[in-house]
């Protein structure tokens, strides 16, 4: 048993190695959800096989330790499903956290855009000033617009670059825009541009209001979950109780109690959170 153990915390130990050290792949990414959600959260290291050994790995070392605390195998096996989600859940809250951020950067991003557009500063050298002038949080994507700008000459391809490290629904409609203003130019650039700014910063403010009154729902489903788990793990440090959750009774309980709270969550969750907003550009 000790053997068995002690084989398992090592593959999962490797599999947590690999998910954090791959290197991404050349391949073309499928347009899976995996892939989706890396998008989103703007790891650009990340590639869907490394997030699914990291999710194994933890799941396989957390079903062990509570294996061995809990003597437990039922307690096991549903702690290492819930430790083997958490890579995904953190990477789904780094992408809400990202997009709220880019999404709140984007109107004045615009507006520093459109005045430099009137200032007499073409739309390129708008665009790239915004590596030095423009929100902290979007320097970063705009400095490699300018790299790939200086070094090519070419706006649609620095456009392309700045897609690809960006990688946001709010980004690609702004992205969009600027191609089609580079396109019809003349002196409605500066109108096309104020247009957009209060485009984007509606939007930003309703799904910002709708999101704040709405995180009620998430916490309360959250705290639902997570207490009679806690629960149980206290419950744990009786023998009684072990022995109880033991029983064939006790594993039938704790796997539809699981279920029963996974269904729960997935249905306040979605009354309680807005829809990802879909790409218009890859």
């Amino acid at each position: 048993m000790g053997l068995i153990i002690g084989l398992a915390a090592g593959l999962g130990l490797l599999l947590m190695l690999l998910g954090l050290t791959s290197a991404p792949s050349q391949k073309k990414r499928l347009p899976s959800r995996l892939s989706r959600l890396i998008d989103r959260s703007g790891l650009e290291r990340v590639t869907p096989g490394a997030l699914i050994g990291a999710c194994v790995g933890l799941g396989l070392v957390g079903g062990i330790v509570v294996l061995v605390v809990t003597s437990v195998p039922s307690a096991g096996l549903i702690a290492a499903i819930i430790l083997g989600s958490a890579p995904i859940l953190v990477l789904r809250r780094r992408a809400r956290q990202r997009g709220k951020a880019l999404r709140s950067c984007w109107p004045d991003a615009v507006d520093l855009l459109s005045s430099a557009v009137k200032a007499g500063l073409s739309l390129p050298e708008a665009v790239v000033d915004l590596s030095v002038r423009g929100p902290e949080p979007l320097r970063p994507a705009f400095v490699r617009f300018a790299s790939e700008y200086r070094a090519t000459g070419s706006f649609d391809r620095a456009l392309s670059v700045l897609t690809a490290v960006l990688r946001d629904p709010v980004a690609d409609r702004v992205i969009l825009a600027l191609a089609t203003a580079r396109e019809v130019g003349g002196t409605d650039l500066g109108r096309v541009l104020a247009t957009l700014s209060d485009f984007v910063r509606q939007d930003a403010r309703s799904r910002g209001d709708v999101e704040a009154r709405q995180s009620w729902t998430v916490n309360a489903a959250r705290v639902a979950v997570a207490a009679p788990w806690i629960t149980l793990l206290l419950l744990c440090t009786r023998p009684e109780a072990v022995a109880a959750y033991r029983t064939p009774t006790g594993t039938l309980i704790l796997v539809g109690a699981a279920v029963m709270s996974v269904v729960a969550y997935r249905v306040m969750i979605a009354f309680g959170r807005l829809p990802d907003e879909p790409r218009v550009l890859r």
